[in-house]
């Protein structure tokens, strides 16, 4: 159980990192008198059978011949959440849970082998074999990590998501667009661009990755192939499938396949589209199967240190800073439900405690790196909310705020003991998630402070577990060889 010093400093670390929040603190440094969380305790080792641990990180990439996207913080517009005077914080704060409830309710629909359309309001950023930069939408007012690549010859920023299969950004001339800090990628200023016809294998791939019936095509004698993404919360991409060159922190892929989208609109968050990291044959992954060897890793970046993580392609470990072991459990396979990156989750521990329930059962969950909080079947979360509410019996329980309804009043309290919280995958594989993790802070004043879990609606529903419970994580994605890995790591790109 960790203890947290609740005096002299702001209790918004939980809500800024990976939720792409301001938080309370001011762009001067002023705290505004809110109560202070030390977020980063000292790490303990993960438990697991020796034959998964492999290798400790070293090295910064520079010899490995690795190429690393930095995950950075976007430093574009937005201001600090609450402080645009148009809407309050709680206002933005229900905003952006109803987002991510509308994305859960999308990931569903997929897993549960529905059709219709293709993947959520999020999506992922590209990388390569070494470090580039991955930062948090926080400032561009999306919800989730974002790093910019080269595409043609310009830049784009686009957001990172394991669940999306497809990359699209936004082209010139667009009809309408959402709006985008910077430029709009120009087909006509890149020798390089190329529009797609209907009779293209990456034309009968994206049928698959959209859940279209049938690809919908121009006119003319080598018609274009045309493509039209829609999302749960009313969000859509359209335009022409295409390809040009994809560079990602020098490491150029010829002939990268995306979507140059004329239409699009949705909550974005000034970015310039959506890059897929998901398991489909158009994404960014499957069309790199040859530089990077189907393997990338990401860590992802707390948003108050103001540091950088990385987003990494290519299965050389040594390039990662982790600070324990990295422990690996299998990848479930399973075609039928999507681009999703599935893993066995066998318990959960909350203080040393193991939670009973007969949920676990079940087993398969997704790792993602779109959804924000990790959402449990309900007889899982009732019996981890049940545990929790147990061991954290001291503190005076607050109402429930949006999709998290298990909240503590804090105020008056210089400390807290904040119970661990541990995933166990299968092979016995422990991962504890960072104690910023454990708490969601919707107040500033510390009066309202949640358990940052969040209930499925039904037990025929796929758990999830979110990117606010993979901070300082190492989280690595191996496709050949069906396994994910994790260890801790302080996200910090150098």
């Amino acid at each position: 159980m960790a203890t947290r010093d609740l005096a002299g400093v702001p209790p918004l670390p939980a809500n800024d990192e990976n939720m792409g929040l301001e938080g309370s603190k001011g762009d001067d440094g002023d705290d505004n008198g809110a109560p202070a969380v030390d977020w980063r305790p000292p790490r303990r080792p993960l438990s697991a059978p020796l034959s998964s641990l492999q290798g400790w990180g070293g090295g910064n990439g520079a010899e490995s011949g690795a190429t690393i996207l930095e995950l950075r913080h976007h430093g574009g517009g937005g201001g600090g959440l609450g402080k645009s005077g148009e809407r309050s914080r709680e206002e933005e704060l229900g905003g952006l849970f109803s987002s991510d409830a509308a994305r859960v309710s999308s990931l569903q629909r997929r897993a549960g082998g529905g059709g219709g359309s293709w993947a959520e309001d999020e999506a992922a950023a590209a990388a390569a074999t070494g470090r580039v930069p991955v930062t948090s939408g926080a400032r561009l007012r999306t919800l989730n990590y974002v790093a910019t690549v080269g595409l043609g010859g310009g830049e784009a920023t686009v957001i990172v998501d394991t669940a999306s299969e497809l990359t699209w950004v936004q082209c010139a001339p667009c009809a309408s667009c959402h709006d985008q800090q910077g430029p709009l990628f120009d087909p006509a200023s890149s020798p390089s661009y190329a529009v797609l016809p209907c009779n293209s294998s990456s034309c009968d791939a994206l049928q698959v990755a959209t859940g279209s019936a049938a690809g919908a095509c121009g006119g003319g004698e080598q018609p274009s192939c045309s493509y039209t993404l829609s999302y749960r919360d009313g969000s859509y991409s359209q335009g022409v499938l295409a390809h040009d060159k994809l560079s990602l922190a020098g490491e150029v892929i010829d002939g990268f396949v995306f979507g140059c989208g004329t239409s699009n609109q949705g909550p974005f968050g000034g970015t310039s589209g959506l890059m897929g990291l998901g398991r489909s044959q158009l994404s960014l992954i499957s069309q790199t199967m040859d530089q990077f060897g189907g393997v990338f890793s990401y860590c992802l970046p707390p948003k108050e240190s103001e540091s950088s993580g990385s987003l990494v392609l290519g299965g050389d470990t040594s390039v990662y800073r982790n600070s324990t072991p990295i422990v690996y459990t299998t990848m479930v396979s399973d075609p039928v439900q999507g681009p999703f990156y599935f893993v066995n989750l066998t318990g959960i521990t909350i203080g040393g405690q193991e939670v009973e329930s007969s949920g676990f059962s079940a087993g398969k969950v997704i790792v993602d790196s779109g959804t924000i909080i990790t959402s449990l079947v309900p007889s899982v979360y009732n019996a981890v909310k049940a545990e929790f509410l147990s061991q954290f019996a001291e503190y005076p329980q607050a109402p429930g705020f949006s999709i998290l309804d298990t909240c503590f009043n804090l105020t008056g309290f210089r400390e807290v003991q904040i119970p661990s919280l541990k995933f166990v995958f299968e092979g016995n594989v422990e991962v504890e998630v960072d104690s910023s993790g454990a708490l969601y802070f919707v107040s500033s004043d510390s009066s309202q402070v949640c358990l940052a879990l969040a209930s499925l609606k039904s037990e025929y529903e796929t758990s999830i577990i979110g990117n606010y419970q993979q901070k300082n994580l190492r989280v690595i994605f191996d496709t050949l060889g069906s396994q994910i890995g994790f260890a801790q790591e302080t996200c910090d790109y150098i």
